[in-house]
């Protein structure tokens, strides 16, 4: 039996003061009197509107966007008898991850909802397929009835995960194609692929980030013929595929944020430009970003980027990562480009131009030292991160000062100091977004509460941040920050994220679970009313309450 279900996920790094470019440690000062923060007698709402980044497709992803679980499934597992888990021989798979044969004593699992606490549907779920073999289920999934084809499961989510077995395939016509359908979707699955409150509780984003759907951060995909498909057995391995995307976007009449992979070739870029031109509702906008946080040391585009500026000769040689903001920034324009032919004009897009958040010297310097490359971007993308990130060790804030502080301790200091740094970096990104003809943006930001460099492995301190994020001054403390970033005349505000569970590693999701009470989080019901404030109707479910 596998040991951990789950595998941890990173921090982010997106705040301006904790970013790391080729070991270059890059500081925002503090400076700024709390005092310019007081709420003002009228809530402002200029230009500001609010997105959110949805999380990436996996089989612990507790928001199950789809009806069809099947499609966050873990990739499969092969196994033997007699073997320790997942050790049998190397799968024979088809183009799209399904079990051709399996070698005698051998069969093929994978696990899906690995979601603890019950928190997704129980009931009578139903299992279909293509091919002919022998299924099974077990833990949270108890077979009822079978039939060549189908599977009626009892699953009671309290049991945690489902895992479904391939233990007999007929090579000749082999099990594929397996749809787990949620209680009462088995006739409209084809119609109604995505899960009713999931379409509820974004209802009103102005604009999706697929970052993470898309797994932007150390992908693989090159070329066209790679990227993930509908046919494929999971989404997991991959991502989403584009056409999901943009049905999603149809559906919630929301505009698109897509990131192109680090390594996508012309053709990876024009192919999906075309795809989306022809199947997105021509009255919404497509956001376009080259990869993720490629400034970020910890994903392999900040390497790929640092290598490709070398082959072009960007940059000074004793200072790489100069060089592979310049590539960075260079690979956008060309990414631009073909997205504008593809569609044939520029009004519906917004060519994002991402980086550090307030970090205005490597805007000027480095992205835009090239003067080709202003005229042909939209908008300057930062993280405006409430950024607090404490070590074990080091000559500031260390995790055993931290752990040690009282809620009242921790929310005066996010006042009176973190708070001032993001509003320091929107205004600072502002100025310079202004002096180019750029709209301000934020790819990402929220709360950044998390241990780092082994402060993560202080129970107490995460103990705090945890219980920080949950309480009521959250809110409060959300109020002050977007009122700061639509009085600093930013505009679209992409939150990250949406749901997920909160560990050690940051408290990143808006919600833990799909089935939370969204009067009950502080985070969501703030960032919802300043939605609504901004002029977004509609925003403020949970699949059942409304926020008013």
């Amino acid at each position: 039996m596998e040991t951990a279900l789950k595998e941890k996920r990173l921090g982010r790094s997106g705040f301006a003061c904790l970013g790391l470019w080729g070991g270059l440690l890059i500081t925002v000062s503090l400076g700024l009197a709390t005092s310019s923060l007081a709420p003002a007698a009228e809530p402002a709402a200029p230009q500001a509107r609010m997105g959110m980044n949805l999380s990436g497709p996996a089989d612990y992803n507790n928001e199950q966007a789809f009806v069809n679980v099947f499609r966050l499934s873990r990739p499969w597992i092969s196994q033997k008898e007699g073997s320790p888990w997942g050790g049998g021989p190397a799968l024979d798979l088809d183009e799209h991850g399904w079990v051709k044969r399996l070698e005698t004593g051998c069969s093929a699992e994978t696990i899906l909802c690995t979601i603890a606490g019950g928190h997704y549907p129980s009931g009578r779920y139903t299992v279909l397929y293509d091919g002919e073999g022998k299924l099974t289920a077990s833990n949270a999934g108890t077979v009822a009835s079978q039939e060549p084809g189908r599977l009626a499961l009892d699953v009671d989510a309290k049991k945690e995960s489902i895992f479904l077995k391939i233990t007999e395939t007929n090579p000749q016509n082999y099990i594929r194609n397996i749809r787990v359908l949620m209680p009462g979707c088995e006739t409209s699955y084809q119609t109604e692929p995505f899960q009713s409150g999931f379409l509820k509780r974004w209802q009103g984003m102005a604009c999706l980030r697929f970052m993470d759907w898309m797994q932007t951060n150390n992908s693989k995909i090159r070329e066209w013929s790679a990227r993930p498909r509908l046919e494929d057995a999971t989404f997991s391995e991959k991502g989403v595929p584009v056409e999901a995307m943009v049905d999603l976007c149809n559906r919630l009449k929301t505009d698109a944020w897509f990131c192109m992979p680090h390594q996508a070739t012309d053709d990876y870029v024009r192919n999906f430009a075309q795809l989306v031109k022809d199947r997105l509702d021509p009255n919404l906008k497509v956001y376009i970003e080259y990869s993720n946080e490629v400034w970020n040391s910890m994903f392999q585009q900040c390497d790929y980027s640092i290598e490709k500026g070398k082959e072009l000769g960007l940059g000074a040689p004793e200072r790489p990562w100069e060089g592979g903001g310049m590539y960075y920034a260079r690979r956008s324009v060309e990414i631009f480009k073909i997205w504008t032919e593809v569609f044939g004009a520029r009004d519906r897009l917004v060519r994002v131009l991402a980086w550090q958040a307030g970090n205005t010297w490597w805007m000027e310097n480095i992205l835009l030292s090239d003067p080709a490359i202003a005229p042909q971007v939209d908008a300057l993308g930062i993280a405006p991160y409430l950024g607090f990130s404490i070590p074990e060790n080091g000559d500031g804030l260390t995790a055993a000062v931290v752990s040690g502080w009282s809620l009242d301790q921790l929310f005066a200091h996010l006042n009176s100091t973190v708070l001032p740094v993001s509003l320091k970096a929107m205004q600072d990104t502002q100025g310079v977004a202004k002096k180019y003809g750029f709209r301000m943006v934020a790819y990402e930001g929220g709360q950044h509460l998390v241990g780092v460099a082994g402060g993560e492995n202080n129970e107490a301190m995460t103990h705090l941040f945890q219980t920080a994020n949950a309480d009521p001054r959250m809110g409060q403390l959300y109020d002050l920050y977007y009122k700061a970033w639509a009085d600093t005349g930013g505009g679209l505000f992409c939150y990250f994220a949406s749901v997920d569970s909160w560990s050690k590693w940051g408290s990143w999701g808006i919600f833990q679970y799909m089935d939370e009470n969204p009067t009950l989080s502080p985070k969501f019901t703030a960032t919802m009313r300043w939605a609504r404030t901004w002029g977004q109707l509609g925003t403020g479910t949970n699949g059942a309450i409304l926020i008013k």
